[in-house]
């Protein structure tokens, strides 16, 4: 009967304690859970912070082609554009043409030959020509024979071998003489004569009496030739220029300024030349800046010269004008080519110990190179200035192995 007892009282226990260890199971097991959920909240979290930065090594930046450059402040190139043409300099444009009626009768140039200036381009013949050359010969005949009776005189006069009156009427003549020379001489200057030609003129033959020779007044190239040989010129009615010589070593940029612009556009600063349809590009200086504007299109006309030593310039050209505008410094500016958009958001990739951050910034006013960031980015700050796009491929590639984690 006791043994009876003690089992069943063993049977009681056991099934108790059972029940205890079944009751508690899901307890045991809350402590992994937790630990579980924790670490993987802990992961994602390390993942998502590090899908603003890239880890570079200086080897690594270097290979890439990334180059770094410190953030500073400067001033923006703002700037308008004006059309224009190129057109020869007006201070470099001589023109050959003659003074009295003539035969053409040689031509020593041709289109597009160089001359120097006073080198002989043109022959002509004119009546009006030797009638000038002989007066000034036979002048200058009666002047020297006056001359010397005057000294003649004078001789006379001083040993009182000759009355006075007398002596006074051949210092009259040898007076008239010498103006009527200087006004013969005066002629031929007019007519376009040099010293050296008058001052020969004794010793040429008869017949070149009628011949004049026009000479190059600049040096430059023949841009027109507007005559021929045999040609009539120096009539009414008829033509008068032989030749238009152009030096194209400075030429002018003629350029249409709105009135909303012309105020920034001043005598001596410098604007920059475009071609139009070419890469081409120059620096010029404003000379001129017109205080009336055109009737008929409401621009005012701006002149700068530019040097043109090679001759790749040439008139006629369709050009564009960047006239630069003063402006506000800016504390910060960069290049664009540091800017790239991610997310949506222009961003910087700023240089720190491990890399880079990409780090949003806020830009301002900008103009064909740089832009100003208004917030996000200090002076002094190293960024990446070329090849970010290579930082922007290596950062959505980061967040495109997150997303998929």
């Amino acid at each position: 009967m006791r043994r009876i007892l003690l089992f069943v009282a063993g049977i009681i226990v056991g099934g108790g304690l059972g029940i205890a260890i079944w009751s508690n199971w899901p307890l045991s097991g809350a402590p992994a859970q937790q630990e579980t959920a924790t670490g993987g909240a802990a992961k994602a979290e390390s993942e998502d912070h590090g899908t603003g930065h890239i880890a570079l090594s200086d080897e690594q930046i270097k290979d890439a082609g990334i180059t770094l450059a410190p953030v500073a402040g400067g001033m923006l190139k703002r700037h308008f554009l004006a059309p224009g043409s190129l057109v020869p300099d007006a201070d470099h444009i001589g023109r050959v043409s003659v003074r009295v009626l003539a035969t053409v009768a040689e031509l020593r140039k041709r289109l597009g030959d160089s001359v120097e200036k006073g080198e002989i381009v043109a022959v002509i013949e004119s009546r009006e020509v030797a009638d000038a050359k002989s007066q000034y010969l036979a002048a200058r005949l009666t002047n020297d024979l006056q001359q010397t009776l005057y000294n003649r005189q004078k001789t006379l006069a001083e040993s009182r071998a000759m009355s006075e009156n007398e002596f006074l009427r051949t210092q009259l003549a040898a007076n008239d003489a010498r103006i009527k020379l200087d006004g013969a001489r005066q002629k031929l200057f007019a007519l376009g004569l040099s010293e050296k030609e008058i001052a020969d003129l004794p010793n040429q033959p008869p017949e070149s009496l009628r011949e004049q020779h026009l000479r190059a007044p600049i040096s430059g190239r023949v841009s027109e030739r507007r005559v021929d040989v045999g040609g009539l010129i120096g009539r009414e009615g008829q033509e008068s220029e032989l030749f238009v010589i152009v030096n194209l070593d400075d030429i002018w940029v003629d350029l249409a300024v709105s009135p909303e612009d012309i105020a920034a556009v001043h005598e001596g600063g410098l604007v920059t030349i475009r071609a139009i349809g070419s890469d081409d590009e120059a620096v010029a200086r404003v000379i001129f800046v017109s205080p009336l504007l055109d009737r008929e299109t409401r621009n005012a006309r701006v002149i700068a010269t530019l040097p043109n030593r090679d001759h790749r310039w040439r008139p006629g050209t369709f050009v564009t004008a960047e006239v630069p505008l003063g402006g506000e410094p800016s504390r910060v500016i960069v290049s664009k080519k540091a800017l790239q958009t991610v997310r949506g958001n222009p961003t910087i990739f700023v240089r720190d110990a491990v890399g880079f951050e990409a780090r949003q910034v806020r830009t301002g006013r900008e103009d064909d190179d740089d832009v100003e960031i208004v917030s996000g980015l200090s002076p002094g700050e190293t960024i990446a200035v070329a090849n970010t796009f290579t930082l922007k491929a290596e950062l959505e590639k980061a967040e495109a192995e997150h997303g998929h984690d």
